[in-house]
């Protein structure tokens, strides 16, 4: 077992020290807890208050000094999290009645004067110690951090993310929170001098313990584990004339990015969002235009190649696996064993007969949620791509599905349907030999695929993850499976899933 991690910071003024606070938000998540000791008026209130802001994007969100109310809690959008104050403990038995021994679950706890009762405190915390530096000015302040227990890896990694972001030249920088996606990252902007630039924070990480075949979920199903995919397939993205991200400094050891910022214009618009059609078109001819390319299957990276994964039958088996494993039991249907033997032979049947398939690059979740407007750019230029490090070699179909069955907005089956007619007049354009019956039912096979897969994916979010704000796609999810299932040559499946497969609530 390892001892705490510490290293020291001085922060010249309050801006320097929401630097600090910003950059410890970066890597915590619930569950976490980060302590804030000294004397008074060290600067811990204001310490606590730049993270509260900077979690809530709102540098003005009144956050009061929770002296005397001894605990205020905040519904922030990434995670609930809770400020207390224990000056004014006398006896840590008091933490029961506040509600903070035990510490909630799921929720992040920001806890100033916890000298006040030590023996109350997670084994597993973030401590940061303020001091006065007033040689060096009146606001002056150092910061001694420190992980412990389990969180003393966290804090090796923010003083590796804080030398990062020095070497590549904007310490000075001010940082803005960004909302985060299903994984394991989080990101931020740095606003410096009129720019602004994207940091990106990718632990390497596997998704899960090794239980198939001795890998982990995120290995057997090649899903990225580092940043390094990110890197190769955004290079091979813009050598190709596609709008990815620029990388302007890379640790890839690390994990950490700066990138370009494509901004906030995105695919859809109104309440409750809707598609906006001339970007989905553009959207549209941007995939026609990839997928009729010749692509690599191995693309440079500074140290070494990169070989993009094969998307094949056994990594589609796990992945719709994932329905049996935790969607069927969420919804009071477990399957036997038999069961499951019976819908994995029947997926493995229809999966083997594209075996042979001509494959091109997938970028895998390739929807609006990962699609920006870039206006003063032209033509399929404007569709800027900013999640692919799961790209893997795979049928074509996959990301027309993922684009026109977008599984987080509705997208009307007319638009759908228009847009994938639009699709494959451009291919055919391009390559008279192209088949569009052929490409029809490839289509049918690949939403089967994926939206069965996402049915399971979102109940693991929620059951293992504690993330239930993915259940409100299912019912969608369910609808786009509907449309595949209606295909002719998936009869036997649609049967299936009317015998066995419940719908969502």
């Amino acid at each position: 077992m390892t001892g705490p991690a510490t290293f020291s910071v001085a922060l010249a003024n309050e801006t320097a020290t929401a630097r600090l606070m910003a950059d410890v938000a970066l890597l915590i998540g619930p569950g976490d807890t980060v302590t804030l000791s000294g004397d008074l008026g060290a600067g811990k209130t204001a310490a606590a208050r730049a993270m509260i802001r900077y979690l809530a994007g709102d540098d003005e969100l009144e956050v009061p000094s929770p002296t005397f109310t001894l605990v205020q809690s905040y519904e922030l959008p990434p995670f609930p999290l809770l400020h207390a104050d224990l000056y004014r403990v006398e006896d840590p038995s008091e933490l029961d009645e506040i509600g903070l021994s035990p510490l909630p679950d799921g929720v992040v706890a920001l806890i100033e004067w916890p000298e006040r009762a030590p023996g109350a405190m997670p084994s597993d915390r973030i401590d940061i110690a303020l001091s006065h530096r007033p040689a060096l000015g009146s606001m002056a302040r150092a910061a001694e951090i420190t992980g412990h227990g389990k969180a003393a890896a966290q804090v090796e990694r923010l003083a590796a993310l804080r030398s990062f972001i020095e070497t590549s030249g904007y310490a000075e920088a001010e940082r803005r929170h960004m909302p985060g996606d299903a994984s394991t990252r989080s990101y931020a902007r740095l606003m410096r001098d009129g720019e602004s630039l994207i940091l990106m924070n990718a632990p390497r990480r596997p998704d899960g313990p090794a239980l198939y075949a001795g890998k982990s979920y995120s290995a057997a199903v090649h899903l990225a584990e580092d940043v390094r995919p990110f890197v190769a397939i955004a290079g091979g993205l813009r050598e190709r004339g596609f709008s990815a991200p620029a990388i302007h400094h890379a640790d890839l050891d690390s994990g950490f990015l700066i990138t370009e910022d494509f901004g906030t214009a995105g695919f859809v618009d109104g309440t409750p969002p809707e598609p906006i059609a001339e970007r989905y078109q553009a959207a549209t001819d941007m995939l026609a235009a990839l997928h009729g390319q010749s692509l690599p299957e191995t693309l440079p990276l500074p140290q070494d190649d990169y070989a993009i994964p094969a998307f094949d039958t056994e990594a589609m088996l796990i992945e719709v696996g994932l329905m049996p494993e935790w969607y069927l039991p969420d919804r009071g249907a477990p399957a036997s064993a038999a069961l499951c033997g019976e819908f994995l032979a029947m997926w493995r049947r229809l999966l083997d007969d594209f075996a042979d398939e001509t494959r091109t690059w997938v970028l895998r979740d390739y929807h609006s949620p990962n699609l920006i407007w870039l206006d003063a750019r032209s033509d399929i230029a404007r569709v800027g791509v900013i999640d692919f490090q799961d790209a893997v070699l795979g049928p074509a179909a996959y990301d027309v599905v993922s684009l026109l069955q977008d599984a987080r907005i509705d997208v009307p089956e007319a638009l759908e349907l228009a847009l994938l007619g639009r699709y494959i007049k451009a291919r055919l354009a391009a390559d008279p030999g192209f088949d569009p019956a052929g490409f029809a039912r490839l289509y049918a096979v690949m939403s089967a695929q994926r939206n069965t897969r996402l049915l399971g994916t979102f109940a693991r979010l929620n059951r293992r993850d504690g993330k239930p704000q993915y259940l409100r796609h299912q019912p969608r999810i369910w609808t786009y499976l509907a449309r595949s299932l209606a295909h002719p040559s998936l009869a036997e499946m649609r049967a299936w899933y009317q015998a066995n497969v419940p719908p969502p609530l």
